[in-house]
């Protein structure tokens, strides 16, 4: 249902059975899946695609322009997979082309909680839970399934990679690996999200060899180099190894690492 209240722009495209309350608002260039359920009180500005089933909760404002400055005005866009559920006063805004890729993304089956922010040109992958109040600067990379508690930040240009847990209140300052929990500010490896792993029904021999991994990563003593050239055997032989060997390839700013270790190569 449409209520009467809603303002919306004569080039959105709605799906069929596409909800919206009072006084939201829908601007020029919205593409909207079907099922979508739009609160009141709403903002979506364009261009943006919104996938199916997509609910947005009342005072989120989803597509706005980045405030960065270098932005300048440029088409820029915003791409959310289906299912995802955006909770009350969330904020994403779109890309930009200065120094970015011009397109923020949201994967399927997201949950962001209250008052999350999502900056421009972040790019996050499927079922992702973010807790209220979590906020990521632009250009931020984020693995499925990676779990942030509340309050949590994550400045510019910084990964946290698949099956990752960032605890409440982490400031996280390096990329995370994958399955790696980190805690504090600033943040620092704590271990390995096993409640994750046992969560997405990993068996104990896969569980292990992701243990093995971490252990050549944060207990041996090697520099960073030498531990992924270590994960090559068991890389091949568990794809879950070579998920968690990829987000360390893919670091540009150094890993997290635990307490009171010190490294020209993180």
């Amino acid at each position: 249902m449409i209520d009467g209240r809603a303002i919306i722009d004569p080039t959105a495209k709605l799906g069929e059975n596409v909800s919206v309350g009072p006084w939201s608002i829908i601007g020029p260039e919205v593409v909207i899946g079907d099922g979508v359920v739009i609160n009141s009180h709403v903002v979506l500005k364009g261009p943006a695609n919104i996938g199916a089933g997509v609910r947005i909760f009342q005072f989120a404002t989803v597509g706005e322009d980045t405030p960065a400055l270098a932005y300048s005005g440029e088409k820029t866009t915003l791409e959310i997979g289906e299912g995802t559920v955006i909770r009350e006063g969330v904020t994403i805004h779109r890309g930009m082309e200065d120094g970015g890729i011009g397109d923020t993304s949201i994967g399927k089956n997201c949950l962001l909680m209250a008052y999350v922010h999502i900056g421009h040109d972040c790019v996050v992958g499927d079922n992702v839970i973010m807790a209220n109040n979590c906020s990521l600067s632009g250009h931020v990379e984020v693995g499925d399934h990676a779990n942030f508690g509340g309050y949590s930040g994550i400045p510019p240009f910084r990964k946290v990679g698949a099956y990752s847990h960032i605890a409440a209140m982490s400031l996280v300052l390096k990329d995370v690996p994958a399955y790696m929990t980190v805690a504090g500010n600033p943040a620092y490896a704590v271990g390995l999200n096993i409640e994750g792993m046992k969560r997405r029904e990993y068996d104990s021999k896969t569980r292990a060899a992701i243990k093995e991994a971490h252990k050549m990563v944060y207990r041996k003593g090697l520099r960073l180099g030498e531990a992924i050239e270590s994960l090559a055997n068991l890389r091949l032989e568990f794809p879950e190894v070579d998920i968690f060997a990829q987000s360390l390839e893919s670091s540009s700013v150094g890993i997290i690492r635990g307490r009171g270790y010190s490294s020209s190569d993180s």
